[in-house]
């Protein structure tokens, strides 16, 4: 009987467990905190700034997204040093399917970063409809959330295999680093606001970086909004929905072959010895 359920070892069932593991970690309050401290932060400022609101909210999304890379590396670096702390990563490297262990690991993560981001963006959202300056339908709002979300998910998996391997401080520094990368992939920060323009449109070296995707594919949903209904941006609309298309496209493909590297590299990986 034993044998036969850890054979049915399931993706579900894996989840399930992993729902189990996190209900008491850490970092469920350190996503809630995050999640109101952006949404409150930006909807108060927007409420009141001067600036153009619907600019405003392009910039408070590109914020959100630059900041997922460092978002995924403490996340991932703080679960998998706790871990490997706790059982030497048992639940992981002792389970009948390394690959369903870890898929269902970083599902769970990867929604808890997707379940703070609408969070934040929702509060924006709702503070300024409150005072009469949301610019945008939920619609917009939901794919801004959705884009940023899956523009990440390369970023869990590739963030996750980095802290197994070389552990949580090397995982947060590459965040860091990921921050600032996409940061430049539109300009620097509210670069699109204080100047006026739609800057996750216009693609640069840094664009193509994973680390990129996720400000990127949030950013654009709202640029297509914006530009969709502004006359003297004349063709951008149409231009903004091909960046998006060909964007969720190379995301997709890329998160594809991750996982099926990642798969066959942790049914090999041995975490290193205490003190190597």
């Amino acid at each position: 009987m034993k044998t036969r359920k850890l054979r049915g070892m399931t993706l579900p069932r894996a989840l399930h467990a992993e729902a189990l593991r996190l209900h008491r970690s850490p970092l469920v309050p350190l996503h809630l905190a995050c999640a109101l401290a952006a949404g409150l932060a930006c909807g108060a400022y927007f409420s009141y700034a001067p600036w153009d609101t619907a600019l405003g909210a392009d910039a408070s999304v590109q914020l959100l997204g630059a900041m997922m890379p460092l978002m995924a590396g403490i996340v991932c670096g703080l679960d998998a040093d706790a871990e490997g702390e706790a059982t030497g990563h048992a639940a992981l490297l002792a389970a009948p399917s390394r690959g369903i262990a870890l898929a269902a690991r970083l599902a769970a993560l990867w929604l808890m970063g997707t379940v703070a981001l609408a969070l934040a963006i929702g509060l924006l959202a709702g503070i300024l409809s409150l005072v009469g300056r949301n610019p945008f339908e939920a619609g917009v709002w939901a794919r801004a959330v959705a884009g940023t979300s899956f523009g990440s998910l390369p970023l869990y998996l590739l963030l996750y295999a980095v802290a197994l391997r070389w552990g949580r401080n090397a995982t947060i520094a590459a965040g860091a680093a990921g921050l600032m990368l996409a940061l430049f992939s539109v300009g620097g920060l509210a670069h699109g606001l204080m100047t006026g323009t739609l800057t996750a449109l216009g693609a640069n070296a840094f664009s193509y970086l994973p680390v990129s995707w996720p400000v990127r594919l949030g950013s654009l949903s709202v640029e297509l909004a914006i530009a969709a209904g502004a006359a003297d941006v004349a063709g951008a609309a149409a231009g903004t929905g091909s960046a998006l298309a060909s964007a969720w496209s190379l995301c997709a493909a890329a998160s594809i072959l991750l996982a099926g590297a990642e798969a066959l590299w942790i049914a090999r990986f041995e975490p290193a010895r205490r003190g190597d």
